[in-house]
């Protein structure tokens, strides 16, 4: 176990009735990870490992050794006529003892100020201290308007398909949470990203992709400076414009601010192996494999080619075999 409290959030159950609310119930599960990301003196599972277990049905024990962690978070949600139900769960994975237990109801309008609590309960539960910077950036700041978040949350379950059509339905939604709320500044770092994935994967044809994206990234800093995706992307493009040391500034600016996410990290090793530091590379994108344990297959591929620009071929081999 790592040598800080550590946890995985589950997927909370949609209680809905309605299969077409499980993009709000995720959505709310993926917030609650975000914000306990931000903790350094956390150690946090990421969204892409926690999310195997949806819909399994699970020993808590089972999970907690596959994933590496002490703690699980685990719950449920039911939103309906403007109200919301959530109700959450701490359990210790060594001796599935309840360390906390809650059940909330709710305006929905209370949503932002409910998921704090719940982030909230967590650190005191685990007796975690937070810095000064972090108590500021776990204050939520992201929308008063209700359906502005709920056009994101469905853009971020369409973002979440990767697959070409999706990424349309993805900026279609960022777009309307934008008209809804102009001042939305995560939902111009997704609606970025949609651009981003469009010139990365050869989704179109549009040359500018890449500059929307830029503009995109920067409209999100000017909104929000602490926003960690803003600057990863921002990275990312500068990546792609040979601007290497600007790059690396900005994934360095996303780890400070969100220390638990993983993607982060493989983000500066890609960029590291590009900028001839593949050496820094490798340390950075094993961390992140023990952060997300069920990780994508890409970083392997970013791990490989670390290995591979060092010398170590025999390892390169061993771990781009695996892909």
């Amino acid at each position: 176990l790592p040598d800080k409290p550590s946890i995985a959030v589950l997927p909370f159950e949609n209680l809905s009735g309605d299969p077409e609310q499980e993009y709000f119930s995720d959505g709310i599960t993926e917030d609650i990870i975000t914000d306990l990301s931000k903790i350094s003196g956390l150690f946090v599972i990421a969204r892409h490992s926690a999310f195997t277990y949806k819909g399994k049905v699970i020993k808590i024990a089972d999970v907690g050794r596959e994933l590496g962690v002490r703690h699980i978070l685990e719950g449920s949600v039911r939103k309906s006529d403007g109200r919301v139900r959530i109700t959450a769960q701490l359990v210790d994975a060594t001796t599935e003892g309840h360390l906390w237990a809650e059940r909330y109801d709710r305006d929905l309008k209370d949503i932002f100020a409910l998921q704090d609590e719940v982030t909230q309960k967590i650190v005191s539960a685990l007796a975690v201290k937070l810095t000064e910077d972090e108590r500021k950036r776990l204050v939520r700041k992201y929308t008063d308007n209700m359906q502005a978040y709920d056009f994101y949350l469905q853009g971020v379950e369409y973002q979440n398909r990767f697959t070409k059509e999706a990424n349309i339905q993805a900026r279609q939604m960022f777009e309307r949470a934008i008209d809804q709320d102009p001042g939305f500044a995560i939902a111009y770092t997704a609606l970025g990203f949609t651009y981003f994935h469009d010139w990365t994967f050869g989704w179109s044809m549009d040359t500018q992709s890449l500059d929307h994206a830029f503009e995109l990234a920067q409209k999100t800093l000017d909104l929000e400076d602490s926003l960690p995706l803003g600057h990863h992307l921002l990275g990312k493009v500068y990546l792609w414009k040979k601007q290497y040391e600007k790059a690396i500034t900005e994934l360095e600016k996303a780890i400070a601010l969100s220390p638990n996410y993983a993607d982060h990290l493989v983000g500066l090793g890609y960029i590291l192996n590009f900028a001839g530091r593949p050496k820094e590379s490798i340390g950075l994108v094993k961390k992140a494999m023990r952060l997300n344990p069920i990780y994508p297959a890409f970083y392997l591929w970013e791990l490989g080619h670390a290995y591979f620009l060092t010398g170590r071929y025999e390892e390169a081999i061993e771990t781009l075999n695996r892909i």
